[in-house]
């Protein structure tokens, strides 16, 4: 099992409600495939470096997971087909960027 972290973009058309549903749709997704989530963080509305499809804002999230290789895939197809979703990166967390992510969370959680 490797550690993954995925920062995705929600359109801003959407309610903050059907923003959680996205999310917890996308939760739930991952545990289907045999993941285990570790963190999840509503980063909120933000506005964009440039425009996605006409679009300068978008509600930011990351989800920090465990999971085989395998899955990554099929998760990534899952997130391509979303019409929710304007953007998203996984990237494959190595043991520096574990700890430095656990550390963050930490600090996070002391406030």
């Amino acid at each position: 099992m490797n550690s993954y972290e995925t920062v995705f973009i929600l359109t801003p058309v959407l309610s903050e409600d059907q923003a959680k549903e996205a999310v917890q749709k996308f939760e739930g997704d991952i545990k289907g495939m045999g993941a285990k989530i570790k963190h999840s963080e509503n980063w909120g509305l933000r506005k964009m470096a440039y425009p996605i499809q006409k679009k300068s804002t978008g509600f930011y999230y990351l989800i920090e997971f465990e999971a085989a290789g395998s899955v990554i895939a099929d998760y990534e197809l899952m997130m391509k087909r979303d019409e929710r979703v304007l953007r998203f990166l996984t990237v494959r967390m190595d043991a520096d960027h574990v700890a430095y992510a656990e550390k963050r969370r930490a600090k996070l959680a002391a406030n």
